[in-house]
């Protein structure tokens, strides 16, 4: 793994309040998770629902904003603003419908989070921590995936958890980007 930056920094580190914005936006869907543990399916489906358009919004003002055009910010951006544009739309239909869509949109982001970081080993300082975030939500996925019928505490939770540690992962990558600046 290298842990150095290139003498010019990346579009990442320019664009460091991206990544810093998608991090507080996750550590406060976080907080709501675990300061309201007895939210219904419909207000957590609604939480995730704003906080996956917000994520998938910062995540293609992130593609334009990159001078060589990275397509899987294009691809998680895209799929985060469907999902939860989906996720508004169906929540009504059941209660394993949107539990599905969170799942399968953390997968796609896990992974996405993790090929940026193998790609960009040479332009970012700790490449680790954009694969550890990656690899919490593509864990958070699998997991709603293969127990959908957990109590709703546990899930509320497993969300919770899932986003503070994703949110805490990019919050301190941007600044580590910022620094490169």
């Amino acid at each position: 793994m290298s842990t150095h930056v290139a003498e010019q920094p990346g579009a990442l580190a320019r664009n460091w309040g991206l990544t810093l914005a998608r991090g507080l936006a996750a550590i406060a869907l976080g907080l709501a998770a675990f300061t309201f543990p007895g939210i219904t399916l419909t207000a957590l489906v609604w939480l995730w629902g704003a906080y996956a358009v917000i994520d998938g919004i910062a995540a293609l003002v992130a593609a334009f904003a990159h001078d060589d055009q990275r397509w899987w910010h294009y691809v998680e951006g895209l799929a985060g603003i469907i999902a939860g544009v989906v996720a508004f739309a169906l929540t009504g239909l059941s209660a394993l419908l949107p539990l599905f869509i969170i799942a399968a949109w953390a997968i796609v982001t896990g992974v996405f989070e993790i090929i940026a970081a193998i790609r960009l080993r040479d332009q970012l300082r700790d490449e680790w921590i954009l694969a550890l975030a990656g690899f919490v939500s593509l864990v958070l996925g699998v997991t709603l995936a293969s127990v959908p019928d957990a109590g709703l505490l546990v899930t509320v939770g497993l969300v919770g958890a899932s986003a503070l540690l994703f949110g805490i992962s990019l919050v301190v990558l941007a600044f580590r980007e910022r620094s490169t600046v």
